[in-house]
């Protein structure tokens, strides 16, 4: 991973001059998303569902599990990554397409701590603390280690918590499905720590929404100082492309197998 990285980042020097590795705070982190209805990357297979991985911070964290274990399980071998090193697990929330591969990455690796909403059924305790890992339920917002915090559970149709990063370019939020409504949840965010929102990516759930509804959002967005933007999942292809539309080279395209780097300049690379 490391000569990957090394390799990387020298190919970038050499061809975008401004560009530079991500960092939080002076260290070095990237994300990856193994699960998602978009592919990136060849080799690797869409689902209806979501997952992302979080290294070089002071945890390395799995955000959502996807729909399917064996498949995030697939996907995250195909990409290299070995989810046996994961410290911690955070839920969005309580639906199958983003709770539905934990029982198989705790099979891999039950050494951890499990993060979810507090309004989970008490059964979901059970079934994490069974497998040995450690439940954690979460109500208000809480740091999940340094830098790195989540929203708390947010009230709404579906009830659910956002992660936010602490980055020396601002506050990088990652949602799964936006539920409560996806200005709501930036909102939220943006009161853990009282930062500009430097990126958002992940869910934001508006395929039900009309083109006037999501141009609406968008306008929210830039009210809120939003930099650049990554919508996937359940964002609808519609919503996708009006906020291509809007942010142009601050739009990133999501998928199974993207890398974010997030610096001055966020970057999208594959595994090679």
């Amino acid at each position: 991973m490391a000569q990957w990285w090394l390799r990387t980042i020298r190919c970038l020097i050499v061809t975008e001059c401004a560009l530079a590795a991500p960092t939080v705070h002076g260290g070095e982190f990237e994300m990856t998303v193994l699960y998602d209805n978009y592919v990136s990357t060849p080799g690797t297979t869409a689902d209806w569902g979501f997952s992302c991985l979080i290294e070089g911070m002071e945890r390395t964290i799995l955000f959502d599990t996807g729909a399917d274990g064996d498949l995030l399980l697939r996907n995250a071998q195909a990409l290299k990554k070995d989810l046996s090193k994961v410290d911690l697990v955070v839920l969005s929330h309580n639906h199958r397409d983003h709770t539905g591969g934990l029982r198989r990455v705790l099979g891999v690796n039950h050494d951890m701590s499990v993060y979810f909403g507090h309004s989970y059924p008490g059964s979901f305790a059970k079934g994490i603390a069974a497998a040995g890992a450690t439940p954690i339920p979460v109500d208000t917002s809480i740091a999940l280690c340094r830098n790195v915090y989540s929203t708390g559970e947010i009230r709404g149709t579906v009830n659910e918590q956002a992660l936010v990063l602490d980055t020396d370019q601002g506050l990088v939020v990652i949602t799964g499905c936006s539920h409560p409504g996806i200005v709501s949840m930036l909102r939220a965010a943006q009161a853990v720590m009282h930062k500009p929102i430097h990126m958002v990516y992940g869910g934001f759930h508006l395929r039900s929404h009309s083109e006037a509804q999501v141009k609406e959002i968008i306008r929210e967005f830039r009210e809120l100082g939003v930099e650049k933007v990554g919508p996937t999942h359940c964002t609808g292809d519609q919503a996708i492309a009006l906020f291509k539309q809007e942010f142009g080279s601050d739009f990133l395209r999501m998928g199974v197998g993207r890398v974010v780097a997030v610096r001055d300049t966020p970057q999208m690379m594959q595994h090679e």
